[in-house]
């Protein structure tokens, strides 16, 4: 909970904030490196203040001279610490060079890696760093696959060996860190795709670096706090009344899908819109008024009564159960050509009812927010009618694929910017750091966990967030607040009752709280 606003970089960007430091402010690198290894030094004996045999793994890049220092400073305490050199010994007049003479100088014993290994209680990684952007050698695999076998905790120095510090892939092999010290600059690998699964516990250490640097650069990514987003929610008259605070239509719920719609509405119920209406099929009235009454239901057969519940809306939410229309097909099959109908003998996934109603909805000027079928309809809709700024697209990798018609995780900054350039708007890209884009920045969430990862999360997240658009908040606010919230409530939940088991619904009273101010 105590997380700000701060920014994220990639790694030429804090190579250049690090080239900054040291030719234009003066700083010698070999003091930044000293930082560097006393801040890894504090988190290790913070977390074990007698760690045992230590074993520090020393490539041949400045990463290394940060485990040398290490080392030499752990030695110097009196505890038995060896480094396991993989590849070359670093020239003498460079900083890592240095930092080797230092490490002999307190008396390390220098070894091979497997022999450091051998009954050592903790591993300190710094064999690779952001540098390095293609596949882990062999002989570092070998290294990292020996560690990551090995029974003992991990830190890993500026970033886990063999994680790529823009994209968060995994480059043939990583080091599986328990904690992971970074410097000087947040690096967008730790945060998003695989970063979360090897980084451990993330620490931050700005080695005193003049905040003066940091104008030079621009951050790439800027990271959401729950205490600064819900301060944009605004406060409430007394004299308030339910239109005061917007009305959500939720559109979907074909056969055998209410629940998704459901779900969604709920959402924007308990999110604070003052109304939230539902049109959805025939067959899934009755279990939709049963489920939650508060919601306006209404069976939806033919265009112009869409048309109706969309003239008294203030914003869409379309795809939770519209069904995907896997064929194809959008037309309104042969008996409806003479009487307007939408296709009410439709079977849910293959049904032309979705797609009539998403084209209804599309004509619409009102803001809307697409989730689910209704990306994956959007993702086969000409280009040139399929770009605007009143709307959010909230797709996870699966959708975005389909969107942009290639693998989004190879680089999730990339493709989250390539969705806004794309289709305007506001973009998510769901998963382990949620990278939300506008059309000038794009932040990143900080918080969720793999309890999340069960059918209608997105159900919900879109509900919150056209409950918030209802409300008042732009959309670049109201995608951010969404988000937000919907991972917070999962890691309150979870810090409950654990990450298994986790039900979608389950957010819905943790979010009202949120959304009222609540956080604990």
């Amino acid at each position: 909970m105590n997380k700000t606003v701060t920014s994220i970089y990639l790694a030429q960007q804090v190579r250049e904030l690090d080239r900054i430091t040291i030719e234009e402010k003066g700083i010698p690198g070999i003091k930044l490196m000293r930082s560097a290894a006393q801040a890894c030094v504090d988190v290790l004996l913070g977390q074990a203040p007698s760690p045992g045999k230590v074993s520090v793994l020393c490539g041949s890049g400045n990463n290394a001279g940060d485990g040398f220092i290490i080392a030499g400073l752990l030695a110097n305490r009196g505890i038995e610490v060896t480094v396991g050199l993989v590849g070359k010994v670093p020239s003498a007049e460079t900083d890592a060079g240095k930092a080797y003479g230092y490490c002999r100088e307190a008396g390390v014993e220098i070894l091979t890696a497997e022999l450091s290994l051998q009954d050592s209680a903790f591993v300190v990684d710094a064999l690779l760093g952001t540098g390095l952007i293609g596949p882990v050698r062999p002989e570092y695999q070998q290294v990292i696959s020996a560690v990551n076998l090995h029974d003992c905790p991990v830190l890993a120095v500026d970033i886990p060996s063999g994680l790529c510090a823009d994209t968060g892939n995994i480059l043939g092999a990583c080091i599986k860190a328990d904690m992971t010290v970074t410097f000087i600059g947040r690096k967008l690998g730790l945060l998003t795709n695989e970063g979360p699964e090897v980084v451990g516990e993330l620490n931050f250490a700005d080695l005193s670096v003049p905040g003066s640097v940091f104008d030079a650069i621009e951050p790439s990514v800027r990271m959401l706090s729950y205490e600064d987003q819900i301060r944009k929610l605004p406060v409430r008259n007394r004299n308030a009344h339910k239109m005061n605070h917007g009305h959500v239509l939720v559109v979907g719920g074909d056969q055998g899908m209410a629940g998704a719609v459901a779900m969604a509405a709920e959402a924007a119920m308990y999110s604070g819109a003052g109304l939230v209406s539902v049109a959805t099929h025939p067959t899934s009235v009755n279990s939709l008024v049963a489920r939650r009454p508060e919601v306006m239901t209404k069976s939806v057969t033919t265009p112009d009564e869409l048309k109706v519940l969309i003239n008294r809306a203030t914003v869409v939410v379309v795809g939770p159960g519209l069904g995907n229309d896997s064929l194809g097909n959008d037309s309104l099959g042969n008996d409806s050509l003479g009487n307007d109908s939408l296709g009410n003998d439709s079977l849910g996934g293959d049904s032309p009812w979705g797609s009539e109603l998403f084209d209804i909805v599309l004509e619409s000027e009102l803001p809307m927010i697409i989730d689910a079928d209704g990306l994956n309809r959007l993702s086969r809709l000409p280009q040139q009618s399929t770009r605007r700024d009143n709307w959010i697209l909230t797709p996870h990798p699966g959708e975005a694929r389909n969107l942009l018609g290639k693998n989004v995780q190879v680089n999730r900054l990339a493709s989250v910017k390539q969705l806004q350039e794309k289709y305007g708007g506001v973009c998510l890209l769901k998963g382990a750091g949620t990278l939300i884009a506008s059309r000038h920045d794009v932040w990143l969430c900080p918080y969720g966990n793999p309890g999340m990862s069960v059918a209608g999360m997105g159900d919900v997240l879109s509900g919150i967030i056209g409950g918030l658009v209802a409300q008042g908040l732009d959309m670049n606010d109201a995608a951010c607040l969404g988000v937000i919230v919907h991972s917070l409530a999962a890691d309150n939940i979870t810090a409950r009752q654990g990450e298994r088991g986790l039900l979608a619904t389950q957010l819905l009273p943790e979010i009202r709280k949120l959304l009222n101010g609540m956080p604990g």
